[in-house]
């Protein structure tokens, strides 16, 4: 008779799934940041991990936006370790805020879609 511990399946990893937003809920993420600085931060801090996905608005309140984010994410693929994301999803209201968004982070080769978030 075998006397080790049962073995469970292995889990599968939760997805990270980062979202920067003002306003929306993004109940499929897994963190939210409010303001460009937030996010900055958010994405610093999972800079060595996969994000699954990052979904971002365009216009963050007041005269704040998601532009410091795009130059972090436009910085580091320029310096050759662009960070690890499956999809970036754009879904503000601004549609030449996120068209900017689209067209600067697809440039840099990450995978880029427009989305409809609630």
């Amino acid at each position: 008779m075998n006397d080790d511990p049962v073995s469970e399946a292995p889990s599968t990893p939760t997805p990270v799934i980062l979202g920067i937003d003002d306003l929306r809920a993004l109940p499929t993420a897994t963190r939210i940041a409010r303001t460009s600085h937030e996010g900055v931060q958010l994405l610093r801090e999972h800079r060595d991990t996969r994000i699954d996905e990052l979904w971002l608005d365009h216009d963050l309140g007041g005269d704040d936006d998601i532009l410091p984010v795009v130059t972090l994410l436009e910085e580091a693929a320029s310096s050759g370790r662009p960070f690890e994301i499956g999809t970036v999803l754009v879904h503000s209201a601004n549609p030449v805020g996120a068209a900017t968004v689209v067209r600067a982070l697809t440039r840099w080769n990450y995978r880029v879609r427009r989305a409809t978030a609630s």
